[in-house]
């Protein structure tokens, strides 16, 4: 086996109450890299074609990379895939924090969760041993009692639990998963999933220890890297962290604001991360084995929301705060905690929220329909009511919790508005004004998700015009996809990609953790795998070129201030852009991969599939 690797997936059976453990041969490791090929991988050999999201034969599979429990810096980190209940195409969701390591330690590099309990249950893995515990007594609490009564109930305080709120309870399409009080797995609607098992929590506790292959070389270079990640090149996460993009957006018009109606928000200074920095933040914390310190809590100290303390980072603090209008900063603190605690993913939820403000703006509904919350633009407490009423699915929450494109469809008149990528909310940058981005968006395998590709930086960055749609952006956004699937297979925190000194730097850490001899060349070529591996699997379950779009509003709405006043993203403009891309990656004119390139990745096995699904 291997080393950096663990060379077993642990299968649970929920409805026979069985595991087993299966081989993970060195081959299959090669070929897949790390978390997220694997997770793809496994999903799309054990998951049933065109299940519902719902059904109990819909695995559940969480993945760590060989990086995870080495000394490598911004590695504690894992993924989380199924299929989304939000698309039904691809979930796929990622996390920090100390589970991963148990889980690692535990003696395992992946988990397939499939069947449903018939009553509510935690797992709890110990080594080489699984328990089914009763969870009954947990159903209906919040994460953070969860894990503070799992660890009681075991005597251990070294466990680590991951698991559901109310929301996952409840199906509702964007709950997440909670780690280590603060951290989810977010995206996609996992939550939604795992309560669909009837499984509470999943905590574990490992013994074991991760060996790699040259751990004295390592350790040097390890060193070296954790002085660099404490300099210039992560000075922002340090500080301010990710919060400062809420006053950097809004300069540059692309801080979607009250449902994209805006691009500029007249309430940026209040909600700012300068302002959260200087009036709320308690204390900056670390993931494990990280030296830069990103974890910003904040805590209310006076006030009706006094005691509240939370993570704050900015796509939680945009959705909830500008995108909904909302500029008192402890309510938005308050939003996210609940969040946290309901288990809801907070992007979903702010931009559902903000979806529902217009169309109570427009009349589509009236107080008669939200139980008499007057939902509109800047009205903290609605914001907080309706959280709660998505989370336990009551009034008006019951078909916001069906997330935005199924409550569109419910609400007469507002589809247009109703922001998303196949079935995903959209995330914290207004891509009407950053043209590389808004292919990011249309092309992205898990539906709205700038974390997916990164082209925002290009636009941004000055790299390329942003209000310009031209041919070779698909190459650009191929790139970065991969890219970004070497970070999280490995996996690498996104936060550190300044400090590297470019994917020859990540492949000499890489091998000497596992002893292999890649190049950066052989990264890049298992990226590219595991990307035509994912429109397989999307594909497979139903994906088609049409889904490769954009929400209406931004091809027909143009920015109306600031500096990206006028600009949209034309639907001739972004079919160019969606063929360049195509073209870049080796699939035909409908998105699908060809033949030859689906040969020359090695994973020709798919071709009669794909021909299949073609015709």
């Amino acid at each position: 086996m291997p080393y950096g690797f663990m060379g077993r997936i642990l299968y649970i059976d929920v409805t026979e109450r069985s595991y087993k453990t299966i081989p993970l041969d060195e081959g299959f490791i090669k070929k897949w890299l790390g978390a997220t090929g694997i997770g793809i991988k496994l999903l799309m050999d054990y998951q049933e074609p065109r299940i519902d999201p719902f059904h109990p034969c819909n695995p559940l599979v969480f993945t760590v990379g060989p990086f995870v429990g080495t000394m490598v810096p911004c590695s504690s980190r894992y993924g989380v895939f199924a299929k989304s209940p939000l698309s039904n195409l691809l979930g796929e969701a990622y996390s920090a924090g100390f589970w991963c390591l148990e889980f690692k330690r535990a003696g395992y590099d992946a988990l397939v969760v499939k069947g449903k309990a018939d009553r509510p249950l935690y797992l709890y893995i110990e080594d080489d041993t699984v328990h089914f515990l009763d969870a009954s007594h947990l159903w209906g609490k919040t994460t953070w009692e969860t894990e503070d009564t799992i660890r009681r109930e075991l005597g251990d305080h070294e466990v680590r639990v991951a698991s559901i709120g109310p929301a996952g309870e409840n199906l509702v399409r964007f709950a997440c998963i909670m780690n280590d009080r603060y951290r989810a797995a977010g995206r996609t609607g996992l939550g939604a999933v795992m309560g669909s098992k009837n499984i509470k929590a999943i905590a574990v506790r490992g013994t074991g220890a991760v060996e790699v292959a040259e751990p004295k070389t390592l350790q040097e270079k390890c060193l070296e890297l954790y002085h660099r990640l404490q300099g210039p090149a992560t000075t922002k996460y340090r500080t301010l962290g990710t919060s400062a993009n809420i006053l950097v957006l809004n300069t540059a018009a692309a801080l979607p604001t009250r449902n994209y109606r805006e691009a500029m928000f007249d309430g940026a200074l209040q909600v700012s991360g300068e302002t959260l920095n200087e009036m709320f933040v308690a204390k900056i914390q670390a993931c494990p084995s990280c030296p830069m310190r990103c974890e910003h809590v904040a805590e209310v100290k006076d006030g009706k929301f006094k005691g509240t303390t939370v993570r704050v980072e900015y796509e939680s603090l945009w959705a909830l705060g500008p995108y909904c209008g909302v500029r008192e900063l402890d309510a938005v603190i308050k939003a996210i905690e609940l969040c946290d605690l309901y288990g809801m993913d907070a992007i979903s939820t702010g931009v559902v929220i903000g979806f529902v403000m217009e169309c109570f703006s427009r009349g589509l509904i009236s107080r008669e329909d939200t139980g008499g919350v007057a939902l509109e633009f800047g009205n903290s407490e609605a914001l907080l009511t309706m959280i709660e009423q998505i989370a336990f699915r009551e009034n008006l929450g019951s078909i916001l919790a069906e997330g935005v494109k199924r409550a569109s469809e419910k609400i007469s008149g507002s589809i247009d508005f109703a922001m998303h990528v196949k079935g995903v909310e959209m995330t914290g940058y207004d891509v009407r004004g950053l043209k590389t981005a808004a292919l990011g968006y249309a092309v992205s395998r898990r539906g709205a998700h700038h974390q997916t590709h990164g082209a925002y930086s290009f636009d941004l960055s000055g790299k390329v015009d942003r209000f310009k749609a031209e041919r070779g952006r698909g190459k650009l956004v191929a790139e970065s996809e991969d890219i970004y699937i070497v970070y999280d297979s490995l996996p690498l925190c996104k936060f550190t990609r300044a400090a590297w000194k470019g994917l020859e730097e990540i492949a000499y850490i890489y091998n000497l953790v596992t002893g292999f001899q890649f190049s950066a060349a052989d990264l890049l070529k298992s990226a590219e795998r595991i990307s035509n591996l994912a429109r397989i699997y999307n594909m497979r379950e139903g994906l088609t070129w049409m889904d490769d779009t954009l929400p209406p509003r931004v091809m027909k709405d143009p920015i109306p201030e600031g500096l990206a006043k006028g600009s949209k993203v034309a639907p001739e403009e972004l079919r160019m852009l969606i063929l360049d891309y195509y073209e870049a990656r080796g699939w035909d004119s409908k998105g699908v991969p060809r033949p030859s390139k689906l040969l020359e990745l090695g994973i020709e096995e798919y071709i009669p599939l794909i021909s299949y699904i073609a015709r």
